[in-house]
């Protein structure tokens, strides 16, 4: 579907639902489980935090006010194609942060703490594995919360050498750490640092399980049949490789598919429908780069 200049593929519509989850995730992490709490996280939902414990502002307010000078200023420099997720991402938990906090805002103006006044611990543990799983949608499908994303992207854009974790990191260690000066309390800070422990670790995990690829070696007489039905059902392209039997010396085509692995149980249906005396062979492989998996990563030479 054409939109003016834009061309909108089934694919970018799921990357947008998957971000829409993945913005309420790390909403829901963040708004009902996080702020109640007084526990500060990373990024620019940290500094938005540590705002609305100081001055009672609005976290959603500050968390827009600061994105939007962020992608101004990134806007020219990262152009708006890699922007468009992170825009869309940062509407969607703007929006949804405010709903929240409508929510659970009770008579005296504070947020209501779900699992208890005493609870600060379990409500670390659940905003952090909700917060890393929003975290794994997004980046999975091409979006960014904006915030330190965007000035990690700008600084390795202009110093190739200085790595984006490095520079996740520093503004994450300076970030949590500075709540201590408001609240002069040694446990929030470390809970601050669980936080950003666990939310990542969820994340890292989430992504990995995500990216898991395996390859299919398919020996049948039917391989246009069951070449077509995974092209058409499970939107995974086949080669065909020619091959040739050792014994009977008889000629004919194997078909080599890689897929994701969640999408190996619909690919032994489809064989098993088409060709039930198939012989096939699935292995697991480190990765794959190219279009449908990830993106070909090499580092650019000084010159």
């Amino acid at each position: 579907m054409k939109i003016g200049k834009f061309t909108i593929t089934r694919r970018d519509v799921s990357d947008y639902m998957l971000l829409l989850v993945g913005a309420m995730f790390y909403t829901v992490g963040w708004g009902a489980f996080m702020l109640p709490y007084q526990i500060t996280i990373g990024g620019v939902a940290g500094v938005s935090s540590i705002v609305y414990f100081v001055a009672n502002i609005p976290a959603d307010y500050v968390y827009f006010v600061i994105n939007a000078v962020l992608m101004l200023s990134g806007l020219k420099v990262l152009g708006f194609k890699f922007m468009l997720k992170t825009i869309f991402t940062i509407v969607s938990v703007t929006l949804m942060l405010r709903l929240v906090q409508t929510l659970l805002m009770q008579d005296d103006g504070t947020l209501l703490q779900l699992m208890g006044p005493s609870e600060s611990f379990m409500a670390c543990i659940l905003g952090s594995v909700l917060t890393g799983l929003g975290l794994g949608f997004i980046f999975m499908h091409n979006g960014s919360t904006g915030g330190t994303d965007i000035v990690a992207a700008i600084v390795n854009k202009y110093h190739s050498d200085v790595s984006l974790g490095r520079v996740l990191t520093i503004c994450d260690i300076v970030i949590v750490s500075s709540c201590y000066f408001i609240f002069y309390d040694w446990r929030r800070v470390v809970f601050g640092f669980c936080t950003l422990f666990v939310m990542y670790y969820v994340m890292d995990y989430f992504m990995e399980r995500q990216r898991h690829s395996v390859q299919f070696f398919i020996v049948t007489k039917k391989y246009d049949e069951i070449s077509r039905a995974i092209n058409e059902k499970v939107d995974r392209g086949c080669t065909l490789l020619a091959s040739e039997g050792s014994y009977t010396h008889e000629q004919s085509k194997v078909v080599m598919c890689l897929a994701r692995r969640y999408e190996s149980d619909r690919i032994f249906e489809l064989i098993n429908e088409i060709d039930p005396n198939a012989f096939v062979s699935m292995s697991r492989v480190v990765g794959v780069f190219g279009e449908g998996f990830a993106r070909i990563h090499a580092a650019k030479k000084k010159k």
